[in-house]
């Protein structure tokens, strides 16, 4: 029986245009480092110890861990410098990208009512970002941190996604089982890839992502409207 919900997070519970995102996180952390990296070159260097880190199969070694190690010897002369210069634009400057998303009230709708049915809820978004990156994107959506058992970042996991030792990592940390598990995302290489293991899952059609154009085959699929409907009909697990 299904006791959890696994959100993705971009283009799910926080509808945002990726591109536009990209391009302005790019540009305010390029300016910021300036005067340490050349801000032509870091959007490439940061992109590609990002794929690294997408492709890094290593259970001993957290995503962050695989990112750091490329990235420090791409800017080796200035990484000690650069590490404090970005932990400030976490903590000051990235909040202020909140104009790139377009939050949306069912949303809230949709997670309060899995809370008040008593069900697990976890953010199972592609751990490429530190966790205050992360946590500043879940409160654009309106919604609490604390609403959230568990939440993906890259200093707690050590794979990402389409991986399925992404969602093997996730239920080993919140103790559950495939089954009693939906996937509920807009991606369908990234998300759908769940079902390999056994979960349910929901494609979000309003910001769909089909890099392959297969015809998707997740166990339901709809719109905002019509994952609303169908977690007022999932069944209170306050009352079984």
């Amino acid at each position: 029986m299904i006791n959890t919900i696994l959100f993705d997070l971009d283009g799910t519970l926080l509808p945002i245009d990726p591109d536009t995102f990209m391009h302005h996180y790019f540009k305010v952390l390029s300016e910021r480092c300036a005067h340490l990296v050349d801000p032509k070159k870091l959007p490439k260097m940061i992109l590609d110890s990002t794929e690294l880190m997408v492709c890094s199969t290593d259970p001993d070694k957290t995503n962050q861990e695989v990112f750091m190690a490329d990235f420090s010897k791409k800017v080796e002369p200035v990484f000690q410098e650069l590490l404090p210069v970005l932990d400030k634009f976490y903590e000051e400057e990235f909040q202020n990208l909140k104009f790139t998303s377009q939050p949306i009230e069912i949303v809230r709708e949709i997670v309060n009512i899995l809370k008040e049915k008593g069900y697990t809820l976890v953010v199972a978004t592609n751990p490429l970002f530190p966790r205050l990156a992360i946590l500043h994107r879940i409160q654009w959506t309106g919604l609490e941190v604390e609403d959230f058992s568990f939440i993906t970042d890259y200093e707690n996991m050590h794979f990402c996604k389409p991986n399925l030792d992404f969602y093997n990592e996730i239920l080993q940390k919140i103790n559950r089982s495939p089954a009693e598990c939906m996937m509920i995302g807009n991606d369908v290489q990234e998300d759908l890839i769940a079902a390999n293991l056994g979960m349910k899952t929901f494609l979000i059609e309003d910001n769909i992502i089909n890099r392959e154009n297969k015809e998707p085959a997740p166990d339901y699929r709809g719109s905002y409207r019509d994952l609303l409907d169908f977690v007022m009909y999932l069944p209170n697990l306050k009352q079984e």
